[in-house]
């Protein structure tokens, strides 16, 4: 008798959890010497040293030990007055939740409202991780195709109405600016997506995480512009993006006060809560953060012009020029497979790059770059592109 294989013994889900395809070409390109390397969503900044600083002294002061599960009470205070700022509304502490990351604030949101059967409507191409955790909870992911114009991304209402009417649909994330496509909703169309779910009785995932990356303004329109108070949204968010902080973990979930004793216990049966001097990094990262985070913001744009100026040069090439967040998503004519492409960006380019296919169904003609990074790093890379699509 032949025993089964040690995988064969896993869980189903998790067999299934899919590998991610970005992290298969960093693999593929990371020891080459050279690359200029476009494929991940992070900046090269190092965090700011005050913040930083904040850390390491709470750090020497002994906060070493078990801590609030739903945050210290700083830290939550500190993002109540973050949102009362940038919302022109008061926010009180008790809906903020701190997490290890956006991705366990994701984790946390999932495994409060989706169980095994029920079906989540996600905008795609999307991120790969927020579809994948609603899978290992036993949800459905229900893909809504988004529409690809070179004037833009946009997102059919009414077939998300039509899915919404599903008697299995539970809930809908949108992200907003989008990861990967810089699609980025209007007020009227967030309004219009909110009075969809109320009418069917869903949920809303707000992945609003790449909110302050926007052309104009200080930040994108949220769920809060057009939502009352007790609506059924979960807000995600992180400190990765605006403060340099991805390697930290550090994120939030904002929700009802109602649900904050299940937050809590699914914070306690999953990481015990988020290191106490960690968060102090946070506090420092929200109330002495805006010249850096402006900073970055205006770095990416210059990123982004490069790049754009890069590939108009070719006629092979499209994109939608993105409504917020720090990517490009570009297209070439007659390439159909990204998985393929970003392998020979990488040995004829010298350029790392994210594959659509990554990003689910209506991504595999697509291609993701960066443009969070230093301008002589953006030049290189353009340069390379375009001496490559001229040889193409």
């Amino acid at each position: 008798m032949t025993s089964p294989s040690v995988l064969d013994l896993v869980s189903a889900p998790s067999r299934a959890a899919p590998e991610s395809g970005i992290v298969e070409i960093v693999n593929y390109g990371r020891e080459v010497e050279g690359l200029v390397k476009l494929w991940v969503g992070e900046g090269d900044l190092p965090t700011p040293a005050f913040i930083a600083d904040a850390a390491t002294r709470a750090l020497a002061a002994g906060e070493t030990f078990y801590t609030w599960q739903r945050g210290i009470p700083p830290l939550r205070k500190a993002l109540a007055q973050y949102h009362t700022t940038m919302l022109g509304r008061p926010f009180e502490p008790d809906r903020f939740f701190v997490t290890v990351g956006g991705m366990h604030a994701v984790i946390v949101a999932v495994r409060m409202i989706v169980e095994a059967g029920d079906e989540v409507i996600v905008p795609g191409p999307a991120w790969p991780n927020v579809p994948a955790a609603i899978e290992l909870a036993g949800g459905t992911v229900k893909l809504l195709p988004m529409d690809y114009r070179p004037q833009g991304w946009t997102l059919d209402l009414e077939r998300l109405e039509a899915m919404a009417a599903a008697p299995r649909a539970k809930a809908i994330l949108i992200n907003s600016p989008a990861n990967p496509t810089g699609w980025t909703a209007d007020k009227e169309t967030l309004a219009a997506i909110l009075s969809i779910a109320r009418k069917h009785g869903l949920w809303i995932l707000a992945d609003e995480v790449y909110g302050r990356f926007v052309p104009a303004g200080e930040r994108a329109a949220s769920f809060h512009d057009v939502a009352e108070d007790g609506e059924r949204i979960l807000y995600v968010n992180t400190f990765s993006k605006n403060w340099a902080m991805t390697g930290w973990r550090l994120g939030w979930l904002e929700a009802p006060p109602e649900l904050g004793q299940v937050i809590e216990n699914l914070v306690q049966y999953t990481t015990s809560g988020v290191p106490s001097f960690l968060q102090h990094g946070g506090i420092a990262a929200i109330e002495h953060g805006d010249s850096f985070l402006a900073y970055q913001i205006e770095r990416a744009k210059r990123g982004q012009a490069i790049l754009e100026a890069a590939l108009s040069e070719s006629n092979r090439v499209s994109y939608a020029k993105p409504g917020g967040g720090f990517y490009l998503f570009p297209t070439i004519d007659g390439i159909d497979d990204t998985r393929v492409l970003a392998k020979r960006l990488v040995d004829e380019a010298g350029v790392g790059v994210a594959p659509g296919t990554s990003f689910g169904p209506g991504g595999e003609r697509f291609f993701r770059l960066c443009c969070a990074r230093n301008e002589g790093e953006i030049r290189t890379a353009a340069e390379r592109l375009a001496d490559w699509l001229r040889k193409l």
